[in-house]
Order: C-alpha cells, then structure tokens, then sequence
C-alpha cells in the first residue's frame, strides 16, 4: 500500500539497525521513552526494540488516554447513569475500565443503566435529536488529537438547540503531564515525542524540554521507520551531548500545528485549574473542561456527583508503569490476575495501554531478553 509499505520497508529496517548499532556508544545506556501508546505497539508489533542494541531500551510513557483516566471518573461516569438517569455515550475501550468498586461500564449496562457504544461524537448527537426526551451525555476523553471532534459536537448542540445533550469532559493536555514526568526526576535520556497530538500543537508547546531539562525530543511518525529514524536522532543527540527538539514527522507535523484546530478548542473550552492523573497524580492545567458559554452543555454541572478517590488493585502497577518505572513484566498481577479478558487495571484494557502491548506481542520475547 503506498505511503505505508516504504515505512514497514524490511531492507531499511536492517539498514538503519545497523546505522543505529553502529552509533550507539556500548559504555553507556541509552533510555528513550516513547510518551505515545501508538509508539509502544508499534515498537512491539513490528519487533523495534529487538532491532536495538542492548544497551538501547524504550521506557513507555503516559500517553494512553484511557490508561491515565483516574478511576473515580469511571465510577462518576456510571453514577450518571444510575442516579441522573441519563444515557451515556462513549468510545469501546471505557466500556471494559474498572471502576473504584471493580465495576464496569459493561457491567452497569447488564445491571440496567443506559451505556451505549459510539464510535463518534456524532453518533451522540444522533441519539440526542432521534430521542428528545432522553438526556444524553458523551462521556469525552482523550489528548488534544480527539478534543476538536467534541467542540464541534458541542457548537452543532447549540446551533441546533440541542439541549438534551451534554458532554462530561475528560480532555487532557500533552504537554503538562510531560512536564510533571520531567518534574518527578524521571530516569531517562531522550524522548519519542507524540505523532497525532503533534499534528495538531505543533513542535513549539515541547520547547521547555531541552530548554528547562537538558533532553533531547524527536516528534515521531507511528510506523517502524518513522521509529527507528527518530531513534537514530535521539542518539545522535545523546552522543553529541546536545538537546532540541527535532521533527521526523514532517510530513505530518508543522512548528504551529493546526490553527483552525486550536482556535476550535480555544472558543469551546477552557483549562481546568487541576485535575487528576492515574499514576500521575493532580497536574496543574493538564486538563480542559467547557467554557462558561457553553456551561449549559457541561454535565458535570447539570447532573453533579461526587467523584471520590479511588485505590489501585492490590498490586497492580499500572501508576508506576504509566510513569515509566516499571515494565508490565515487572506487575505480579500481568498474564495471572490480570489478562485482557479479565483486566484490573486500565493499561491492559486499552488498545493503546502498555500491558495489552505486552500481552500481543512482547510477552515470550521480553521474558527472553530478562533471562
């Protein structure tokens, strides 16, 4: 398939293996974390880090907008149903994230409550207009990449007079939650930066990472080439003993990113105050929520319920691994207590979550490389 076949090319893949062996120094470690869950299954399924000298290893990061969603918002999220009544429209992979009590929201809907399955904010407005008598909340989530889906769904309610659809916002920002790994002394030499989010923010918003913490930062494009290319760059930088951020992806990525997007999102929502990260904790600014013009739009503020914090499973490290601390190897719980038919935490539910990328692709080969 042209514009995919010449990223997946087997040949360019040994070439540029051989460049990277060749370049990487074998008296020092080099640990890059990739912050986007596309990088992690793209760096397992297509056998990247296998292709990697030993002294080369990829750190997953947080990029997995289910697996940060902290879990009290999950139960708040079913208490829209059980005690607003309301019908909950939301993307398949919530479906199947444990609550505080280990409830689901599949689970809730066997149990009476309305959830449905979208696969697009206009699926939600959809139900809204066919069932006016209904109240309808899309439950949004995601990075800046799903943010402007939402704003338009919300400028449409509006322009229509839909006023029995609102959105219970979810909606977190890249750079923050970057900044607050950076902050907390993570161990690390380079970073993979986002494709998609930086489709849409530019390369600029990452300037504050060599600027203020010395790392060099490659935005890279999510096929293996894409990968290893920036990987090459990252190197580069290390052994040069430099930091910038560079732009792999420039196919995709400008410096400004999609303006149009972002003066979207600038009239449709504002920047939360705080709000709170699995395995991250409370992030100043990190998160978006509706702007005053559209408060009667904001479910959080038609339908209140308390959120209450939650507690981890016991001995689940989804937090440490969201922070780059641990491998999903390194949970007791991974493969045992904790496998996608039956998963505790949020990483081994989500398509983009570290666990499942384990779980798919890397199980036997990462045992291998341990032993």
């Amino acid at each position: 398939m042209r514009y995919v076949d010449e990223f997946r090319d087997h040949a360019l893949a040994k070439r540029l293996a051989a460049i990277i062996a060749a370049e990487v120094d074998p008296e020092r470690d080099y640990r890059l974390m990739e912050f986007c869950g596309g990088h992690t299954h793209a760096i397992f399924r297509y056998g990247v880090q296998q292709l990697m000298p030993p002294r080369l290893r990829f750190v997953h990061g947080p990029g997995c907008p289910v697996c940060v969603l902290p879990m009290a918002r999950i139960d708040q999220a079913i208490a829209l149903t059980e005690r607003h009544g309301v019908t909950l429209c939301t993307y398949g992979d919530l479906m199947r994230v444990p609550g505080g009590d280990r409830r689901t929201l599949f689970q809730a809907r066997a149990e009476g409550a309305d959830v449905r399955m979208v696969y697009s904010t206009q699926d939600a407005l959809r139900i809204a207009r066919e069932q006016p008598g209904r109240e309808v909340v899309f439950f949004a989530i995601g990075f800046e990449t799903t943010t402007p889906p939402t704003a338009v769904a919300l400028e449409q309610a509006r322009a229509e007079g839909l006023t029995n659809f609102s959105v219970f916002c979810n909606h977190v920002l890249t750079p923050p939650a970057l900044a607050a790994i950076l902050a907390d002394g993570a161990r690390i030499d380079a970073i993979l930066g986002p494709s998609h989010v930086s489709t849409l923010i530019g390369t600029a918003p990452y300037a504050f990472v060599p600027e203020q913490h010395r790392l060099p930062l490659v935005i890279a494009g999510f096929e293996p080439l894409d990968v290893m290319q920036s990987t090459l760059m990252l190197v580069r930088q290390i052994n040069a003993d430099t930091a910038r951020v560079e732009n792999q992806y420039r196919r995709a990525v400008s410096e400004d990113g999609n303006r149009k997007a972002q003066a979207l999102m600038a009239r449709v929502f504002r920047v939360r105050e705080r709000f709170a990260w699995r395995g991250l904790g409370e992030i100043p600014e990190s998160a978006l929520e509706l702007a005053p013009e559209f408060a009667a739009f904001d479910a959080e503020r038609r339908f209140p319920v308390a959120c209450t914090p939650a507690r981890e499973p016991r001995g689940c490290e989804c937090p440490a691994i969201l922070r780059g601390e641990k491998r999903p190897t390194e949970c007791r719980l991974f493969g045992t207590g904790c496998t996608p038919a039956h998963p505790l935490g949020a990483c081994m539910v989500s398509s983009e979550g570290a666990c499942a990328a384990y779980w798919s692709y890397g199980r036997t080969r990462d045992r291998a490389a341990a032993g």
